[in-house]
């Protein structure tokens, strides 16, 4: 079946995600590795919110945390794209690059092709001109994608929305703006 793809990258697929998707969503968001950097695991009601509210942002914004597939055989690997984050900070309002791969897709390059190609889409096609990415400070794999991807600290900052976990509030900052990343292609 060929798959409509909003865009691609050298290996990965870029689109808005499809019913068939959810359960894809549900194995990667129960997988305790995967969610690490996260205070739980989801529930299959939170992986039923989250798959509405990734569908909802495409319509809104014509971006989402896109589901991401391998294009030689059309396996999910997860969800890399861009998000309108609107919870409060010196940083936001702002779109926030992101992604949130399986275990299986790990240690591929994945992440970082993928948001390398999301940022191509989110200045050439989007026409916006700064983008962050965000992670708990444990997370280094995370904030080595944003360094390969030519982000820079912007700072640290504890997350409004995980004030009830202590272990997870702390979090980092990297951005980027189309001026940079244009001195970077």
């Amino acid at each position: 079946m060929k798959k409509e793809y909003i865009f691609k990258s050298e290996r990965l697929g870029f689109r808005n995600w499809t019913e068939n998707d959810l359960k894809e969503l549900e194995i990667m968001n129960s997988d305790v590795e995967v969610m690490k950097h996260f205070p739980k695991i989801l529930t299959k009601e939170e992986n039923k919110e989250l798959f509405k509210k990734l569908k909802l942002h495409y319509k809104k914004h014509k971006h989402t945390y896109f589901a991401t597939e391998i294009l030689t055989n059309n396996e999910f690997v997860g969800f890399i794209g861009l998000a309108y984050q609107e919870y409060r900070t010196e940083f936001t309002p702002a779109v926030d690059i992101g992604w949130r791969l399986k275990k299986s897709a790990w240690g591929k390059g994945y992440a970082t092709e993928g948001a390398k190609k999301c940022l191509e889409f989110a200045f050439n096609e989007l026409n916006l001109e700064n983008i962050i990415s965000t992670c708990t400070k444990k997370n280094s794999k995370s904030e080595n994608v944003m360094k390969k991807i030519g982000m820079e600290i912007i700072g640290e900052f504890k997350h409004p929305e995980l004030k009830k976990y202590p272990e997870y509030e702390k979090c980092i900052c990297y951005g980027i703006n189309i001026n940079v990343w244009q001195q970077g292609v």
